[in-house]
């Protein structure tokens, strides 16, 4: 067994996979990747299953040493600069830390979520069948909890294999295609139309749970509360005070305030649904429901091709 340790790294930081499925009926939050598609290119640049667990990095810098043998990782999503002791190496491509080699990496440009899976996986014990991480619950593997300096991730040695690179479309400027949803028609047609064409900013409040989005006042026709029901990743909710929020793979399961729009799909620039939480700012545009699906899977399609 080698030893991956974390000399530096900043907040949002953890060990993601693919979440936990199956159990939203009884109030687990599925957790899980915030980019899955950069989760799924860094694991099978890896040769891991693309929805194995590796480390979720922020939008801050991080370093990392290879201790007791050689590491191989590989490093996708947000673009951010990269350096193994000075050698500058590329995203989305596999690399080899030599023992006491130490891999550097910048601030995210452009986004704000990446991922390094390291060759064989993390070790760990899965709860509720994910090592993936969720604070709030106290959920996840090795580490419960925000990854911090000094933390250690328990790996298997490097196999030499050929290193490995892979191109995802990039991330691009435009309006992020939006699902109408279940209560559209508890909110007026001006209501609808001034959330479609408005400039959202992400607010420095938002988190795994979810995205609240800075800008004008969504007005409902008839009061806010409902009956709770089941949120689906992406789902965009207007609370009372009338400020959306984009619901997280972290999310409460169940909601009772209305929701007139469904998950983020950003299918026209390549990066399908999970575009949202690699953004800063959004504009809304509607999409049909046929138009977002196809959307969906074509981006899984272009995954499978790595």
């Amino acid at each position: 067994m080698s030893m991956l340790v974390i000399s530096a790294i900043g907040p949002a930081s953890s060990v993601q996979d693919g979440g936990r499925h199956g159990a939203q009926r009884y109030g687990l939050t599925p957790s899980g990747a915030m980019d899955r598609l950069a989760l799924a290119a860094a694991n099978c640049l890896v040769g891991n299953e693309f929805f194995a667990a590796a480390i979720e990095i922020g939008p801050f810098g991080a370093a990392f040493t290879a201790r007791e043998g050689a590491v191989r990782v590989a490093l996708a999503g947000a673009s951010r600069s990269a350096d193994i002791a000075g050698r500058a190496v590329a995203s989305e491509t596999s690399m080899t830390l030599a023992d006491g080699e130490t891999l550097t990496l910048g601030f995210a440009r452009g986004g704000a979520f990446s991922y390094l899976a390291i060759e064989g996986g993390i070790a760990g014990e899965p709860m509720f069948g994910s090592l993936a991480v969720n604070a709030r619950a106290g959920l996840g593997s090795p580490y419960p909890r925000p990854l911090q300096a000094d933390d250690d991730l328990q790996t298997a040695a490097a196999s030499g294999a050929a290193e490995r690179r892979i191109d995802l479309p990039p991330l691009v400027e435009g309006p992020i295609r939006v699902v109408m949803g279940p209560q559209e028609d508890e909110f007026g047609k001006d209501a609808i139309n001034l959330f479609l064409n408005s400039e959202w900013k992400i607010s420095a409040t938002s988190d795994r749970m979810g995205y609240r989005l800075e800008g004008p006042v969504i007005k409902h026709l008839h009061g806010h509360n409902i009956v709770s029901d089941g949120t689906v990743d992406g789902s965009i909710q207007v609370p009372g005070n009338g400020a959306p929020i984009v619901l997280m793979p972290s999310r409460a399961v169940r909601a009772d305030t209305r929701r007139p729009w469904f998950p983020l799909q950003g299918h026209q620039h390549g990066r399908g649904a999970k575009r949202g939480p690699q953004i800063r700012a959004i504009a809304a545009q509607p999409a049909p429901s046929r138009q977002a699906d196809r959307g969906f899977r074509s981006q899984h399609r272009g995954a499978a091709r790595c």
